[in-house]
Formats: structure tokens, sequence, C-alpha cells
């Protein structure tokens, strides 16, 4: 009868040493996929150089280095979506018809200056005028042009000096 219980008491342990087994298998073969995910020009010495907890140490660097680049990343998405908004805006001011018109914008580029006037087609800003006057400033005009878009006439004048 011993013999049986013995087998009994036996067949548990040896249970529970394959199944402790096939744990600590698994878990290494988890925290091998977790390090060949890291990229070998992030790791100073080889993969194999290191020890387990080293290697799961290092994943957790990178992890958080991760994190932070995302954040900086969504920051920077944030950021040029508020200005493509504030641009978007801008050109929505433009293209609207209404009474803001007309609209004169002056930029000071250090060298020189440049002019961007937009009317309605009912209110005629001839482009020499526009000319005329900055050349009565004592500025010499470089480039001018104009175009008509739906409504609106827009002129641009560069000058310098």
């Amino acid at each position: 009868m011993k013999n049986t219980n013995t087998n009994t008491s036996g067949s548990p342990k040896l249970d529970r040493k394959t199944i402790e087994r096939n744990r600590r298998i698994h878990m290494k073969s988890l925290c091998f996929k977790l390090v060949s995910t890291i990229p070998s020009n992030y790791l100073k010495t080889s993969k194999d150089m290191l020890s387990q907890q080293d290697q799961l140490h290092l994943a957790a660097t990178y992890i958080k280095h991760l994190r932070e680049r995302i954040e900086k990343l969504k920051g920077e998405k944030e950021k040029a979506m508020n200005m493509m908004m504030m641009s978007n805006q801008s050109n929505n001011r433009i293209f609207n018809t209404g009474s803001e018109l007309p609209l004169l914008e002056i930029k000071d580029l250090g060298s020189g200056i440049e002019v961007m006037l937009i009317s309605g087609l009912n209110k005629n800003f001839m482009l020499y005028e526009v000319i005329s006057v900055l050349e009565e400033e004592g500025a010499e005009v470089v480039a001018a042009n104009f175009s008509t878009v739906a409504d609106k006439i827009f002129l641009h004048v560069s000058c310098s000096g």
C-alpha cells in the first residue's frame, strides 16, 4: 500500500515540476520575443552578453523612450494641427465674401517688404496705383502680379529697399 501512496503522491510532484518547467520555458520565450523587438542600434552591447534581468531592464527603458517619443510627436502633431486650423481660418477669412474687403497685408522681410492687397471686383484698385504709392515712399518694386479668383482680386507686390 505504501507503494501506491508514494506513486500517487509522487505523481503530483512530477506534474508540478513539469508545470513549473513549462512555465519557465514559456517565460523565457516571451523574454526572448521582447528583447528581439529592441533595435540593435539601441543596444550598447550584444544581446547575448546581457543577463536576462539586464535585458528586461533594457526593454523597459526602451519602452519608456518610445512613450516619451510618442508624447513628443503627439505634441508636435497638435501644434501642427493648430497651425493648420489657424491657416484655414485665415484662408477662410480671405475667401469669404464680405465687408472686410479690401484687405491689406504688409510684411517686413528685413531687406524689403511684401504687399498683398485683396479687394472685391466692385472695388477697383489698379496695380499701377499700388506700385506708384510704394515708389513714392522709396521702395523699389522687384516683382508685381495680380490674379482674380471668384469675386476677389489679389494684388501681390515684392519690394526691396
